[in-house]
């Protein structure tokens, strides 16, 4: 079981976690310190502890790129949970048939993933490592038929093949753009790309993966 927070660490949590799931994107550390009505510096060694005890990960010391840890099996009684199912199993390399049948579930905060449908995804290959999303990690997704520019989304692809990578819109076609420099992008016509979701958070915890 990870730490408790302290309340600080909680506000800059929940500030991060609203950020993360409204744009796809952490805000500065500026950005969080006005907000917060604390200094950079503060929210920086905040961070720090958040990354420490388990709660985020971080890509490089200054990085915006922040992914959020969702720890499973965890019975603290001041968290609300919910069950997601996980559906099936997606690439983030080559993609690879899409089933829609559960292959299990997991029980998550509700309070770091509110909303109603999420459903989660099992990770293949490193095409999104940069993105700090790793081979056998789950993704968290929020179901949505649409896309905002470089957004890391759930793509499903001639109907068939579902994949997770960035999403960028273009006059003539969509690119999904994977976060590892030995991936391509790829570029699809409009009719070909259905989005499914969006990415809010990863789960790497062995004790999901302990059954397969």
């Amino acid at each position: 079981m990870r730490p408790k927070l302290t309340e600080k660490q909680k506000k800059v949590m929940g500030f991060l976690t609203s950020s993360l799931g409204q744009s796809g994107e952490a805000p500065s550390l500026r950005e969080m310190g006005k907000s917060l009505a604390i200094s950079h510096a503060a929210v920086a060694q905040t961070l720090k502890l958040l990354e420490t005890k388990g709660y985020i990960r971080r890509l490089g010391r200054y990085s915006r790129n922040i992914v959020i840890l969702e720890e499973t099996g965890v019975t603290d009684a001041d968290h609300r949970k919910k069950i997601v199912p996980i559906v099936g199993r997606i690439t983030a390399g080559l993609p690879i048939y899409a089933t829609q049948e559960w292959d299990g579930s997991l029980v998550v905060d509700d309070t770091l993933y509110p909303g109603d449908n999420l459903f989660a995804l099992k990770i293949q290959g490193q095409s999104m490592k940069d993105a700090g999303i790793l081979d056998r990690d789950i993704a968290i997704c929020r179901p949505r038929q649409y896309a905002v520019d470089r957004e890391i989304v759930v793509a499903l692809i001639n109907g068939e093949e579902a994949t997770v990578k960035r999403f960028f819109l273009h006059a003539d076609h969509i690119e999904l753009r994977p976060e590892n420099s030995a991936f391509s992008p790829q570029t699809y016509g409009f009719d070909d790309i259905m989005i499914q979701g969006k990415v809010i958070g990863i789960i790497r915890s062995a004790q999901v993966m302990e059954g397969e």
